[in-house]
Order: C-alpha cells, then sequence, then structure tokens
C-alpha cells in the first residue's frame, strides 16, 4: 500500500497485525436526491423523482474462502449496506466505479442465491454454484473507456485484479466515458506541473449534477467523482490516487500503480485543485472519517483536515 517508502516510516502511523496487514475500507457513496434542484417546487411527490446513485462498490461477496482469508475480508457487501440505508439493489437508477480492480468493482455482481438463475456463468462451469447476478440489475455502470479497454486485457502489475467475473456479466450495462486526460496523450510532465486547463474543463456529466474526470496514476482510466451535496458542499469521491489520510505524501505511491511518477503528478493537482476549490474529498480506503479538506501546508505540500460527514 505503500510503494517505496519504507516499513520502518510508515508503521510508525500505521498499525499492522502479525501478517503485516493494514487495515482500510472500501468506502462507496449511495446518493439520493429528492427533488429537482432548480425547481423544488415542481416535486412535490419526493417518492416519485427520487434519484439513486451509488459510487464505487468494493469488493463484493463472490471471493471463496481461502481469498476471503488472505484478504481479511468480512462478511459484509454493499448489497447489505445499500439494503441497511432502506434501498432495494433494484432501486438503485446509477453505479459509477472508479475503475475495475476487484475491490472496487466486485460489487457490481454477486452469489447466485437459491433458485435464482445467473445472469452469467464461467463457460464449463455449474450455474448453480458458480453463476453470478448482477447487484443492481437495473442501473447502467459509468466507467472510463480507456479502463474498460485496459481491464479487458489486464493492462496491470497485478496478475488477478481485473477479474473475468466482475467483468463479463456487466458487458450489457456499461456507460463508457471518454473524458479528456489532465495532459495530452505522449506528452511527459515535469513533476510539478499543472495541466493547461481545470477539472471543470475536463469533466463529464454522466447523470444530473454529477460529473467525473480522469486521474491517471494507478490506472490509466481511474477517474474521480464530483457532485454538489444538499449543504452546499462541492464532494469529491476520491479514489487511488489518495486511498487514505496516510497517502498525501508526495512519493506515497501504490506499488501496483501502473506509473508511480504519474501519480504523483496528478497527486499534486488534484491536491492543488481541492485547496483551491474547497472541495470535500471522501478518500476511498480510509478506514477512519473518510472526509477531508485540503490546505497548503507552508512547505509548498498539502495537508488534510478531517470534517464531519
Amino acid at each position: 500500500m505503500f510503494g517505496l517508502i519504507p516499513r520502518i516510516v510508515w508503521s510508525k502511523s500505521v498499525p499492522q497485525d502479525e501478517l503485516g496487514r493494514i487495515v482500510v475500507t472500501h468506502n462507496c457513496l449511495l446518493l439520493e436526491r429528492h427533488c429537482d434542484p432548480i425547481n423544488p417546487s415542481q416535486d412535490a411527490d419526493f417518492a416519485k423523482h427520487r434519484s439513486r446513485v451509488l459510487i464505487e462498490s468494493g469488493s463484493g461477496n463472490k471471493f471463496d474462502a481461502k481469498n476471503r482469508a488472505i484478504f481479511g475480508l468480512e462478511d459484509y457487501s454493499v448489497a447489505d449496506a445499500v439494503e441497511e440505508a432502506g434501498v432495494s439493489c433494484e432501486d438503485v437508477e446509477h453505479v459509477i466505479v472508479t475503475h475495475l480492480h476487484f475491490d472496487h468493482a466486485g460489487g457490481l455482481t454477486r452469489r447466485i442465491r437459491t433458485g435464482e438463475s445467473p445472469d452469467w456463468t464461467p463457460a464449463g462451469a455449474d450455474p448453480a454454484s458458480a453463476g453470478v447476478k448482477l447487484t443492481f440489475p437495473n442501473a447502467p455502470i459509468t466507467v472510463q473507456r480507456l479502463e474498460w479497454e485496459d481491464a479487458l486485457i489486464n493492462r496491470s502489475v497485478m496478475t488477478r485484479t481485473y477479474l473475468r467475473e466482475n467483468l463479463e456479466p456487466i458487458r450489457g450495462k456499461l456507460q463508457l466515458i471518454d473524458a479528456p486526460p489532465p495532459f495530452p496523450a505522449g506528452y511527459l510532465p515535469r513533476r510539478d506541473e499543472m495541466p493547461a486547463s481545470g477539472v471543470a474543463e475536463r469533466e463529464v456529466e454522466v447523470f444530473p449534477g454529477i460529473s467525473v474526470f480522469r486521474v491517471p496514476g494507478h490506472t490509466w482510466g481511474q477517474q474521480a467523482v464530483r457532485f454538489t451535496d444538499d449543504r452546499g458542499r462541492t464532494v469529491v469521491f476520491t479514489p487511488d490516487v489518495l486511498p487514505t489520510v496516510q497517502h498525501v505524501g508526495a512519493a506515497y505511491n501504490l506499488a501496483y500503480d501502473v506509473e508511480p511518477y504519474i501519480s504523483t503528478v496528478t497527486r499534486r493537482w488534484f491536491l492543488d485543485e481541492a485547496a483551491r476549490g474547497e472541495w470535500l474529498l471522501v478518500l476511498d480506503h480510509e478506514p477512519g472519517n473518510p472526509c477531508c479538506r485540503v490546505r497548503a501546508d507552508g512547505k509548498g505540500w498539502y495537508e488534510l483536515v478531517p470534517e464531519k460527514r
């Protein structure tokens, strides 16, 4: 999780268990809009006009006992969380994932239940035991086109993170987005270089009031998600360019970033935009309070300041 940063450095602030593992979470956001934000008086029947959008889906519940033990996964998935919030998975209208690694897209599908017919089964496998169902059957799934293409041919430094059981079942549900990159294709930016255009010029609206923009480095097609909440805050769901509060440092890249240098470049301009735009960041793997603001630290870099959810 900390790439080139020595264990003796990161372990001072991050507890680990007897296997050397640290605690991370698979944070997801369920958004609900109760009325038209422009003309609220026209939406007297809130339930009729309610919109529900899910951001991210975690690992899901399809791993076998061996892999669940390796990763220390709890017996709890995004479907459980959505239903605990009083929402049926069938009523989720749209899903957005930052990228398609198993810990972000695994929850898009789930294990088949007794009596159900599978939406997809691996070739030659028994549908009753190996079949999977779409977790949110009525929701299109938004991801960057480049991320989908990379996932299909496994352009990754990890051998098993783009898993077929997470990809094949969703083929017919995809909304593929081509958001502009922060720098032109083939251009190698300086370490502290800022993009010529701001996020507002590069983002793409994918659902009324919700936009995505590219944040490359961890994967080439990774995206962040931006919206305004009911308190007027600009909220940005932050993917693996900044997975926890411990990763705010310039060199704190993940060992499995496809381009660690680009992750460092991206983190700088991302934090700069967040500080200037007063973004409220929601970090995707932070096990504590994932909500924070970004402030300049007076030393040429940035610090994270926790904020109430």
